[in-house]
Protein backbone atom coordinates (compact mmCIF):
# COMPACT_ATOMS: atom_id res chain seq x y z
CA UNK A 1 0.00 0.00 0.00
CA UNK A 2 2.69 2.35 0.81
CA UNK A 3 4.46 1.70 -2.64
CA UNK A 4 1.35 2.55 -4.47
CA UNK A 5 0.82 6.08 -2.60
CA UNK A 6 4.26 6.95 -3.61
CA UNK A 7 3.92 6.51 -6.89
CA UNK A 8 0.34 8.04 -6.59
CA UNK A 9 2.00 10.98 -5.20
CA UNK A 10 4.53 11.16 -8.20
CA UNK A 11 2.16 11.11 -10.20
CA UNK A 12 -0.01 14.41 -9.17
CA UNK A 13 2.67 16.25 -8.28
CA UNK A 14 4.37 15.73 -12.23
CA UNK A 15 0.74 16.57 -13.45
CA UNK A 16 0.92 19.79 -11.26
CA UNK A 17 4.15 20.71 -12.70
CA UNK A 18 3.61 20.16 -16.04
CA UNK A 19 0.33 22.79 -15.95
CA UNK A 20 2.53 25.59 -14.44
CA UNK A 21 5.18 25.09 -17.39
CA UNK A 22 5.01 27.86 -20.35
CA UNK A 23 4.51 26.38 -23.48
CA UNK A 24 7.78 27.34 -25.66
CA UNK A 25 7.02 30.76 -27.84
CA UNK A 26 7.70 30.55 -31.74
CA UNK A 27 10.14 33.44 -32.90
CA UNK A 28 9.62 34.61 -36.37
CA UNK A 29 12.69 36.04 -37.66
CA UNK A 30 11.82 38.75 -40.20
CA UNK A 31 14.11 38.28 -43.34
CA UNK A 32 15.28 40.87 -46.21
CA UNK A 33 13.43 40.11 -49.42
CA UNK A 34 15.39 38.46 -52.44
CA UNK A 35 16.22 41.11 -54.71
CA UNK A 36 17.69 39.34 -58.36
CA UNK A 37 20.83 41.32 -59.34
CA UNK A 38 21.77 42.86 -62.55
CA UNK A 39 24.05 41.01 -64.34
CA UNK A 40 27.76 43.10 -64.93
CA UNK A 41 29.17 42.59 -68.01
CA UNK A 42 33.27 41.86 -66.99
CA UNK A 43 35.57 42.58 -69.66
CA UNK A 44 38.64 40.68 -69.32
CA UNK A 45 41.91 41.97 -71.28
CA UNK A 46 44.19 39.07 -71.65
CA UNK A 47 47.78 39.08 -71.30
CA UNK A 48 49.75 39.94 -74.67
CA UNK A 49 52.28 37.09 -75.30
CA UNK A 50 55.65 38.63 -75.64
CA UNK A 51 57.18 39.41 -78.57
CA UNK A 52 60.34 36.62 -79.26
CA UNK A 53 63.17 38.11 -79.38
CA UNK A 54 65.03 38.39 -82.23
CA UNK A 55 68.20 36.25 -83.69
CA UNK A 56 70.07 38.76 -85.56
CA UNK A 57 73.18 36.12 -85.52
CA UNK A 58 71.06 34.09 -87.08
CA UNK A 59 69.91 35.94 -89.72
CA UNK A 60 70.79 36.10 -93.38
CA UNK A 61 71.21 39.04 -96.33
CA UNK A 62 72.58 38.36 -99.20
CA UNK A 63 74.40 41.81 -101.41
CA UNK A 64 75.66 41.39 -104.87
CA UNK A 65 77.86 44.54 -105.77
CA UNK A 66 79.38 45.52 -108.77
CA UNK A 67 81.49 48.67 -110.10
CA UNK A 68 80.84 50.93 -112.92
CA UNK A 69 78.21 50.51 -114.82
CA UNK A 70 77.61 52.13 -118.06
CA UNK A 71 75.31 50.74 -121.20
CA UNK A 72 76.04 53.04 -124.10
CA UNK A 73 76.16 56.78 -124.91
CA UNK A 74 74.34 58.68 -127.59
CA UNK A 75 76.43 61.82 -127.08
CA UNK A 76 78.81 63.29 -128.92
CA UNK A 77 77.90 60.23 -131.10
CA UNK A 78 75.40 57.51 -131.07
CA UNK A 79 77.51 54.78 -129.59
CA UNK A 80 75.13 52.27 -128.52
CA UNK A 81 74.72 48.45 -128.54
CA UNK A 82 72.71 47.09 -131.66
CA UNK A 83 70.04 45.51 -129.94
CA UNK A 84 69.86 49.06 -127.76
CA UNK A 85 71.36 47.22 -124.63
CA UNK A 86 68.60 44.61 -124.56
CA UNK A 87 71.14 41.19 -124.53
CA UNK A 88 74.08 43.44 -122.82
CA UNK A 89 73.55 42.26 -118.72
CA UNK A 90 72.29 38.50 -119.96
CA UNK A 91 74.86 36.62 -119.24
CA UNK A 92 75.63 37.91 -115.78
CA UNK A 93 71.94 38.46 -115.13
CA UNK A 94 71.36 34.91 -112.86
CA UNK A 95 75.09 35.61 -110.35
CA UNK A 96 72.69 39.79 -109.86
CA UNK A 97 69.51 38.64 -109.51
CA UNK A 98 69.94 35.91 -107.30
CA UNK A 99 70.82 37.97 -104.10
CA UNK A 100 68.26 39.78 -102.06
CA UNK A 101 70.24 43.37 -102.67
CA UNK A 102 71.95 44.19 -105.73
CA UNK A 103 73.89 47.45 -106.69
CA UNK A 104 76.08 48.81 -109.06
CA UNK A 105 77.34 51.98 -109.86
CA UNK A 106 76.21 54.07 -112.97
CA UNK A 107 78.39 56.32 -114.39
CA UNK A 108 76.94 59.08 -116.36
CA UNK A 109 73.14 60.05 -116.67
CA UNK A 110 69.76 58.52 -117.61
CA UNK A 111 68.42 61.04 -119.84
CA UNK A 112 66.62 62.13 -123.13
CA UNK A 113 68.20 64.89 -124.54
CA UNK A 114 69.55 67.25 -122.41
CA UNK A 115 72.85 70.09 -122.59
CA UNK A 116 76.15 69.03 -121.57
CA UNK A 117 77.81 70.43 -118.41
CA UNK A 118 81.20 70.72 -119.71
CA UNK A 119 82.63 71.90 -122.58
CA UNK A 120 84.90 69.03 -124.90
CA UNK A 121 87.76 70.84 -126.76
CA UNK A 122 88.58 67.49 -128.47
CA UNK A 123 84.85 65.85 -129.08
CA UNK A 124 86.71 62.38 -130.17
CA UNK A 125 88.03 62.63 -126.54
CA UNK A 126 85.15 63.69 -125.00
CA UNK A 127 84.10 61.59 -121.68
CA UNK A 128 80.23 62.52 -121.07
CA UNK A 129 77.76 59.28 -121.14
CA UNK A 130 74.13 59.62 -121.48
CA UNK A 131 71.87 56.63 -121.60
CA UNK A 132 68.24 56.90 -123.02
CA UNK A 133 65.87 56.68 -119.85
CA UNK A 134 64.11 53.55 -121.13
CA UNK A 135 67.70 51.89 -120.54
CA UNK A 136 66.83 51.76 -116.95
CA UNK A 137 64.78 48.41 -118.01
CA UNK A 138 67.89 46.68 -118.54
CA UNK A 139 68.84 47.45 -115.15
CA UNK A 140 65.39 46.73 -113.54
CA UNK A 141 66.15 42.90 -115.85
CA UNK A 142 69.34 42.68 -114.27
CA UNK A 143 67.79 42.97 -110.77
CA UNK A 144 69.40 45.95 -109.78
CA UNK A 145 67.86 47.00 -106.08
CA UNK A 146 70.41 50.21 -105.47
CA UNK A 147 72.64 52.18 -108.02
CA UNK A 148 75.24 55.19 -107.01
CA UNK A 149 74.91 58.36 -108.18
CA UNK A 150 78.05 59.26 -106.49
CA UNK A 151 80.27 60.00 -109.42
CA UNK A 152 82.32 62.54 -111.61
CA UNK A 153 79.94 61.29 -114.61
CA UNK A 154 76.99 61.81 -112.67
CA UNK A 155 76.86 65.05 -113.55
CA UNK A 156 78.15 64.84 -117.59
CA UNK A 157 74.78 67.09 -118.29
CA UNK A 158 74.72 69.25 -114.93
CA UNK A 159 72.48 68.70 -111.80
CA UNK A 160 69.17 68.52 -113.94
CA UNK A 161 70.83 65.31 -115.46
CA UNK A 162 71.93 63.51 -112.24
CA UNK A 163 68.16 64.61 -110.88
CA UNK A 164 66.72 63.19 -114.09
CA UNK A 165 68.29 60.02 -113.58
CA UNK A 166 66.81 60.17 -110.09
CA UNK A 167 63.17 60.44 -110.74
CA UNK A 168 64.03 57.90 -113.94
CA UNK A 169 65.59 54.99 -111.35
CA UNK A 170 62.36 56.03 -108.52
CA UNK A 171 59.97 55.62 -111.37
CA UNK A 172 61.25 52.02 -112.18
CA UNK A 173 61.62 51.06 -108.44
CA UNK A 174 65.42 50.96 -108.36
CA UNK A 175 66.72 53.02 -104.89
CA UNK A 176 69.46 55.55 -105.57
CA UNK A 177 72.18 57.66 -103.63
CA UNK A 178 74.48 59.95 -104.37
CA UNK A 179 73.29 63.62 -104.17
CA UNK A 180 74.44 65.42 -101.12
CA UNK A 181 71.87 64.05 -98.54
CA UNK A 182 70.64 61.52 -100.76
CA UNK A 183 70.36 58.23 -98.93
CA UNK A 184 68.62 55.03 -99.94
CA UNK A 185 66.87 53.09 -97.20
CA UNK A 186 64.86 49.87 -97.62
CA UNK A 187 63.60 47.22 -95.43
CA UNK A 188 64.70 43.55 -97.09
CA UNK A 189 64.21 40.18 -94.88
CA UNK A 190 63.04 41.90 -92.31
CA UNK A 191 65.97 44.19 -91.75
CA UNK A 192 66.12 47.36 -92.04
CA UNK A 193 69.11 48.73 -94.62
CA UNK A 194 70.68 52.17 -95.88
CA UNK A 195 72.57 52.51 -98.92
CA UNK A 196 75.18 55.53 -98.71
CA UNK A 197 77.56 56.42 -101.75
CA UNK A 198 79.75 58.94 -101.69
CA UNK A 199 82.40 60.20 -103.88
CA UNK A 200 85.17 63.68 -104.18
CA UNK A 201 82.53 65.37 -107.34
CA UNK A 202 80.60 68.23 -106.37
CA UNK A 203 77.33 68.11 -104.21
CA UNK A 204 77.94 64.48 -103.99
CA UNK A 205 78.26 63.10 -100.42
CA UNK A 206 81.62 64.00 -99.62
CA UNK A 207 84.28 61.76 -99.44
CA UNK A 208 86.92 63.85 -98.35
CA UNK A 209 85.21 65.67 -95.65
CA UNK A 210 85.76 62.34 -93.33
CA UNK A 211 84.63 63.91 -89.93
CA UNK A 212 80.71 64.69 -92.19
CA UNK A 213 81.52 61.28 -93.49
CA UNK A 214 81.55 59.26 -90.58
CA UNK A 215 78.43 61.44 -89.03
CA UNK A 216 76.20 60.54 -91.90
CA UNK A 217 76.98 56.73 -91.23
CA UNK A 218 77.15 56.51 -87.64
CA UNK A 219 73.52 58.08 -87.97
CA UNK A 220 71.82 55.49 -90.06
CA UNK A 221 73.48 52.97 -88.37
CA UNK A 222 71.59 54.03 -85.53
CA UNK A 223 68.26 53.51 -87.35
CA UNK A 224 69.08 50.93 -89.62
CA UNK A 225 69.95 46.91 -88.88
CA UNK A 226 72.45 46.79 -92.00
CA UNK A 227 74.71 49.90 -93.25
CA UNK A 228 76.29 49.30 -96.73
CA UNK A 229 78.76 52.16 -97.96
CA UNK A 230 79.73 53.02 -101.43
CA UNK A 231 82.25 55.57 -102.39
CA UNK A 232 84.38 56.08 -105.62
CA UNK A 233 87.42 57.21 -105.02
CA UNK A 234 91.33 56.65 -105.79
CA UNK A 235 93.48 57.44 -108.61
CA UNK A 236 93.15 55.86 -111.71
CA UNK A 237 94.77 53.57 -114.61
CA UNK A 238 96.18 50.09 -115.07
CA UNK A 239 98.85 51.28 -112.49
CA UNK A 240 96.69 51.27 -109.91
CA UNK A 241 95.93 48.13 -108.29
CA UNK A 242 97.70 48.21 -105.04
CA UNK A 243 96.86 50.28 -102.35
CA UNK A 244 98.96 53.12 -101.05
CA UNK A 245 97.63 53.66 -98.03
CA UNK A 246 97.59 57.44 -98.44
CA UNK A 247 95.49 60.33 -99.78
CA UNK A 248 95.52 60.23 -103.76
CA UNK A 249 94.93 62.08 -106.57
CA UNK A 250 94.27 61.54 -110.38
CA UNK A 251 95.12 64.15 -112.84
CA UNK A 252 95.33 67.29 -109.60
CA UNK A 253 92.34 66.40 -108.47
CA UNK A 254 92.00 65.11 -104.41
CA UNK A 255 91.10 61.54 -104.58
CA UNK A 256 90.85 60.85 -100.74
CA UNK A 257 92.54 57.67 -98.77
CA UNK A 258 90.28 54.96 -99.41
CA UNK A 259 91.52 53.03 -96.60
CA UNK A 260 91.54 55.88 -93.93
CA UNK A 261 87.71 56.08 -95.34
CA UNK A 262 86.52 52.33 -95.55
CA UNK A 263 88.15 51.91 -92.01
CA UNK A 264 86.53 54.67 -90.55
CA UNK A 265 82.98 54.35 -91.74
CA UNK A 266 82.96 50.47 -90.67
CA UNK A 267 83.98 52.03 -86.87
CA UNK A 268 81.46 54.30 -87.40
CA UNK A 269 78.84 51.50 -88.10
CA UNK A 270 79.04 50.25 -91.91
CA UNK A 271 78.98 46.46 -92.38
CA UNK A 272 79.90 46.30 -96.00
CA UNK A 273 82.05 48.75 -97.85
CA UNK A 274 82.34 48.41 -101.57
CA UNK A 275 84.58 50.99 -103.69
CA UNK A 276 85.18 51.61 -107.55
CA UNK A 277 86.33 54.52 -109.88
CA UNK A 278 89.93 53.47 -110.31
CA UNK A 279 88.72 51.39 -113.16
CA UNK A 280 90.87 48.13 -111.84
CA UNK A 281 90.18 45.59 -109.40
CA UNK A 282 91.43 45.78 -105.52
CA UNK A 283 92.44 44.23 -102.45
CA UNK A 284 89.73 43.26 -100.09
CA UNK A 285 89.95 42.89 -96.51
CA UNK A 286 87.77 41.90 -93.66
CA UNK A 287 88.26 44.86 -91.06
CA UNK A 288 86.43 44.21 -87.25
CA UNK A 289 84.33 41.67 -88.88
CA UNK A 290 82.88 43.61 -92.04
CA UNK A 291 84.31 43.15 -95.81
CA UNK A 292 85.58 45.61 -97.59
CA UNK A 293 86.53 45.88 -101.32
CA UNK A 294 88.33 48.51 -102.46
CA UNK A 295 87.67 48.80 -106.02
CA UNK A 296 84.95 46.48 -107.93
CA UNK A 297 86.47 47.82 -111.14
CA UNK A 298 84.65 48.18 -114.79
CA UNK A 299 81.77 45.72 -114.74
CA UNK A 300 79.69 46.98 -117.44
CA UNK A 301 80.94 49.49 -119.70
CA UNK A 302 80.13 49.91 -123.60
CA UNK A 303 82.03 52.30 -126.14
CA UNK A 304 83.88 54.70 -124.38
CA UNK A 305 85.46 53.27 -120.62
CA UNK A 306 88.58 51.83 -121.94
CA UNK A 307 88.14 47.74 -121.42
CA UNK A 308 91.81 46.83 -122.27
CA UNK A 309 93.91 44.32 -120.44
CA UNK A 310 93.33 44.87 -116.71
CA UNK A 311 90.26 47.33 -117.08
CA UNK A 312 88.27 44.83 -118.78
CA UNK A 313 88.54 42.53 -115.96
CA UNK A 314 86.12 42.64 -112.76
CA UNK A 315 83.92 40.43 -110.10
CA UNK A 316 80.45 40.41 -109.08
CA UNK A 317 80.89 39.76 -105.31
CA UNK A 318 78.30 38.70 -103.29
CA UNK A 319 78.59 39.10 -99.62
CA UNK A 320 76.30 36.97 -97.13
CA UNK A 321 76.04 39.08 -94.08
CA UNK A 322 73.95 38.37 -90.42
CA UNK A 323 71.55 40.52 -89.40
CA UNK A 324 73.91 42.26 -87.17
CA UNK A 325 75.86 42.91 -90.49
CA UNK A 326 78.83 40.36 -89.70
CA UNK A 327 80.61 38.79 -92.99
CA UNK A 328 79.85 35.40 -92.81
CA UNK A 329 80.77 33.79 -96.04
CA UNK A 330 80.71 35.41 -100.00
CA UNK A 331 81.54 34.16 -103.18
CA UNK A 332 83.44 36.00 -106.18
CA UNK A 333 82.23 35.40 -109.49
CA UNK A 334 84.69 36.46 -112.34
CA UNK A 335 83.79 38.57 -115.59
CA UNK A 336 85.19 39.64 -118.65
CA UNK A 337 84.13 41.99 -120.97
CA UNK A 338 85.13 41.25 -125.20
CA UNK A 339 83.08 43.70 -126.96
CA UNK A 340 80.79 44.30 -128.34
CA UNK A 341 79.28 42.25 -125.95
CA UNK A 342 78.71 42.54 -122.24
CA UNK A 343 80.05 41.39 -119.53
CA UNK A 344 80.50 37.64 -119.29
CA UNK A 345 80.98 34.52 -116.90
CA UNK A 346 84.91 34.39 -117.21
CA UNK A 347 85.90 30.79 -117.05
CA UNK A 348 89.66 31.63 -116.13
CA UNK A 349 88.44 33.36 -112.82
CA UNK A 350 91.00 36.30 -113.49
CA UNK A 351 88.79 38.71 -111.55
CA UNK A 352 89.65 36.46 -108.78
CA UNK A 353 93.17 35.71 -108.93
CA UNK A 354 93.60 39.53 -108.99
CA UNK A 355 92.24 40.19 -105.85
CA UNK A 356 93.07 36.91 -104.11
CA UNK A 357 96.75 38.69 -105.48
CA UNK A 358 96.44 41.99 -104.46
CA UNK A 359 94.74 41.65 -101.23
CA UNK A 360 97.67 39.35 -99.78
CA UNK A 361 100.07 41.48 -101.21
CA UNK A 362 98.80 44.72 -99.56
CA UNK A 363 97.68 43.43 -96.37
CA UNK A 364 99.81 39.87 -95.51
CA UNK A 365 96.64 38.77 -93.59
CA UNK A 366 93.65 40.38 -95.33
CA UNK A 367 91.52 37.78 -93.21
CA UNK A 368 89.67 36.11 -96.10
CA UNK A 369 90.06 32.70 -96.99
CA UNK A 370 90.18 32.52 -101.29
CA UNK A 371 89.29 29.14 -102.26
CA UNK A 372 89.50 28.18 -106.13
CA UNK A 373 85.56 27.66 -106.45
CA UNK A 374 85.22 31.72 -106.31
CA UNK A 375 83.87 30.98 -102.47
CA UNK A 376 85.53 33.58 -99.73
CA UNK A 377 85.56 33.07 -95.74
CA UNK A 378 86.77 34.58 -92.94
CA UNK A 379 90.00 33.49 -91.77
CA UNK A 380 92.52 34.33 -89.23
CA UNK A 381 94.08 37.81 -89.19
CA UNK A 382 97.15 39.30 -87.85
CA UNK A 383 97.31 42.29 -85.79
CA UNK A 384 98.20 45.46 -85.93
CA UNK A 385 95.98 46.65 -89.39
CA UNK A 386 97.62 50.02 -89.74
CA UNK A 387 100.11 50.10 -92.47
Amino acid sequence: MIRRAGQTAALLIFLFLSGCATPPQEVLVEEDPIVAAEPVAVEITPTPEPEPQRNLQAERISIAAVGDMMLGTDFPENHLPDDDGVSFLTAVTPALSAADITFGNLEGVLLDGGVPAKKCSNPNACYMFRSPSRYVEHYVAAGFDVLSLANNHARDFGEEGRLASMETLAAAGISHSGLEGDFAELVVNDLKVAVLAFAVTKNSNMLLDYELSEKKVAEHADRNDIVIVSFHGGAEGQDVTHLPFAEEEYLGEPRGDVVRFARMVVDAGADLVVGHGPHVVRAVELYEGRLIAYSLGNFATYYGISVAGTKGIAPILVATLDGEGKFVTGQIHSTIQLRPAGPSIDRKNRALTMIRTLSNSDFGTPGIQFNPDGSIVPAPRKLPLVQ
